[in-house]
């Protein structure tokens, strides 16, 4: 009787083993595990279910034909229900192949001498893997064209797809490195990270894709260092975690969040000149237009 009790409880020893390694192959597949540095509960605070939307808005600059152009960039962050068919947002909350998921959409519209560029980015991820991009849309409207841009996460890698008017380029498709972390997604990730002094790691990292062209991509492997900071906002010094991301020599950008949760991003410095620093933060249904 003994031995067969002891049979049984190493049997089910190792269909507890079984199932636990089965479910780590599946999460891993789906982009679930994240490292250690990264708090992958961050977005799963009840905040984020009060059917608000978190409204940044930053006074921005970016150097466009050769000088630098003010604008106001709004960054948008919301939880939302995709549905598994369509891969988008959905309108019947009955279905079964529901999914939560974390909007988080930049618009900014930049004036020239000329006309103005319009950027919207859309980027999703996964309420409970906030290191990897479920989605991403990228589009860019000015008077010479539009372009667009669509990167999938398929499970073993990123689906591209863009369309531009830029000669040599036009449409195309190709395959990413799913372990990619993407430039234009750092304002979300970074937000989720188990800050610490001291902290570092490395990390590929997409370049980013808000530009109205679309050229093959470039991966940069960056280095990644956490640090205590103040930063100033306008006559606000407000305690901060300092992140710097070195993407390659002589290419940096820095990130300030706030140190209280929801470590909100507080300023960036860009090695190209895409700075921006926060004017106002409120939670609000912004679609409810009165």
């Amino acid at each position: 009787m003994k031995n067969s009790f002891s049979r049984f409880s190493l049997l089910l020893l190792i269909l507890l083993l079984c199932v636990a390694a089965c479910r780590r192959v599946v999460e891993e597949k789906e982009g679930n595990i994240a490292p250690s540095y990264i708090n992958a509960l961050w977005a799963t605070d009840t905040l984020w279910d009060d059917g608000l939307a978190e409204v940044a808005v930053y006074d921005a600059e970016r150097e466009v034909y050769g000088r630098t152009r003010d604008f106001e960039y709004t960054f948008i962050l919301v939880k939302e229900d995709f549905n598994q068919a369509y891969n988008v947002k959905t309108d019947d909350y009955s279905r079964e192949d529901l999914f939560p998921v974390m909007k988080v959409n930049k618009f900014a519209r930049i004036p020239t001498q000329k006309y103005p560029y319009h950027y919207l980015s859309s980027l999703f991820f996964k309420r409970e893997a906030p290191n990897t991009l479920h989605k991403m849309t990228q589009s860019s409207q000015e008077w010479c064209g539009n372009t667009f841009k669509l990167f999938e996460h398929t499970g073993d890698h990123y689906r591209y797809e863009y369309t531009s008017y830029w000669d040599g380029q036009g449409d195309g498709e190709m395959q990413l490195p799913d372990t990619l972390w993407f430039e234009d997604a750092l304002s979300y990730t970074l937000r989720a990270l188990r800050f610490e002094v001291g902290l570092t790691f490395d990390q590929t990292v997409l370049e980013s894709q808000v530009t109205n062209s679309a050229p093959e991509p470039k991966v940069y492997q960056a280095q990644f260092k956490v640090s205590e900071d103040e930063t100033v906002l306008s006559d606000t010094v407000r305690p901060a975690w300092r992140v710097e991301a070195q993407l390659e020599e002589g290419k940096t950008n820095t990130y300030w969040f706030a140190k209280e949760y929801p470590n909100i991003l507080l300023k960036q410095q860009s090695w190209d000149g895409r700075n921006m620093e926060l004017k106002s933060a409120t939670r609000e249904a912004y679609w409810a237009v009165e």
